[in-house]
């Protein structure tokens, strides 16, 4: 009994691993998100498709379980990598009583990476993630995150950075963030990684606080080392200095 949990990458099929579409192709069933579904349809043919919206992430992974448990082939899809933000974690959770299956993780190229490539080089050195999403951590612990990532000097990688209920959420990761990091600290963010409309923008740290963005745009916070080479955001390794 076989259960794949697949990184599709940041949505374009030019980004997606050999692995992964081989995964699909293996598989019985589809399931996933719809939005993720509807990325690689072309790929799905007449299989199965479980699909559920936002917010429905157990049901999805434990209806991809069941289907397993029948001795069918299942494979879970997640936008980017599927142990980022993805579906790994809790697949692995609900299966966990169930040892006889087979769960396989099949990496993809997450948004930070892909991001950081359309800007230029800005996570060369040590970065953290963060998720300004509040809908699984508190405020208060997101607010922690940033403001001890940003006094460690890290670059930082934002995802879901804003929507209609956080519209001001990178506007106050930004204000914390202003705390210890220079107000001209270089700062970029991508549009639609992956997908058409891509579009990468550099700014400054003081720039992004009053820039709007959407749930679909990350957004990169250089150290201080960081700067502007050629249009792009560079963060220097050090190589330089030995």
């Amino acid at each position: 009994m076989k259960l794949y949990v697949i990184g599709i990458g940041p949505g374009g099929a030019d980004q997606m691993t050999p692995r992964a579409r081989a995964a699909i192709e293996a598989s019985d069933i589809i399931a996933g998100y719809t939005t993720y579904i509807d990325l690689v349809r072309p790929l799905i043919g007449d299989r199965e498709i479980l699909q559920t919206p936002m917010k429905q992430e157990i049901d999805r992974c434990t209806r991809a379980r069941d289907a397993a448990l029948t001795g069918k082939t299942v494979a879970m899809i997640c936008s980017g990598d599927a142990g980022v933000y993805g579906m790994a974690g809790l697949m692995h959770e609900v299966c966990a009583d169930y040892p006889e299956l087979d769960i396989e993780v099949v990496p993809g190229i997450t948004a930070a990476c892909a991001g950081a490539a359309v800007l230029g080089a800005p996570l060369i050195h040590d970065f953290a993630v963060i998720s300004l999403s509040d809908l699984l951590t508190p405020w208060e612990k997101i607010e922690k995150r940033l403001d001890l990532a940003a006094q460690a000097d890290f670059c930082i990688c934002l995802y879901n950075p804003s929507s209609k209920k956080r519209a001001d959420y990178l506007q106050k990761a930004c204000d914390i963030m202003l705390k210890s990091k220079s107000a001209d600290t270089p700062c970029g963010y991508v549009q639609n990684i992956g997908r058409d409309g891509e579009c990468g923008t550099v700014c400054t740290l003081a720039e992004l606080r009053d820039t709007s963005v959407d749930m679909f745009t990350t957004v990169f916070v250089g150290n201080s080392q960081t700067r502007v080479i050629g249009g792009k955001l560079v963060t220097p390794r050090g190589y330089e200095n030995k």
